[in-house]
């Protein structure tokens, strides 16, 4: 999830933290921060070999100032930008062909569903970090031992 965020933004993904520079330092915005939720194993079924699951992030953009611009602040259209950037993860081909357009690579896993669902933000326009939170679902299958 980290590495397709980074992938589709264009920007550094921290995960439960802001993302740190090679020097361990952190980045400046913007950015995205991805906050791992609930991963749930039982599918339900009367036969249940829990071979499905169901799991929940939360990805939180990040718009701020401009390093080294003194009194400069983060904008909606940034942290806008971010998610709609972001949101791709569950985009279709438009070829109409099953699946998704940009893969989620998990070794014996296959994604089955993805859900994004807007969860907030920031709302204050004066603040100096505005930020845009979507919360993605994930059902997933076993696909090997």
């Amino acid at each position: 999830m980290k590495t397709l965020l980074q992938t589709l933004t264009g920007k550094p993904v921290g995960v439960r933290t802001v993302p740190l520079d090679g020097a361990g330092k952190p980045l400046p915005p913007p950015y995205t921060i991805l906050d791992p939720l609930t991963h749930t194993t039982d599918d339900a079924t009367l036969a249940d070999r829990h071979t499905t699951a169901v799991s929940e992030y939360q990805a939180t953009f990040v718009s701020g100032p401009k390093p080294g611009v003194a009194d400069s602040r983060g904008t909606d259209e940034q942290a806008q930008w971010l998610a709609d950037k972001g949101r791709r993860i569950v985009e279709r081909p438009t070829d109409g062909s099953p699946g998704y357009l940009h893969p989620l690579s998990v070794p014996g896993v296959s994604c089955y569903g993805r859900v994004a669902v807007e969860a907030g933000g920031s709302i204050d326009a004066n603040d100096a970090i505005i930020t845009s939170v979507i919360r993605f679902r994930f059902y997933l299958e076993q696909t090997g031992p």
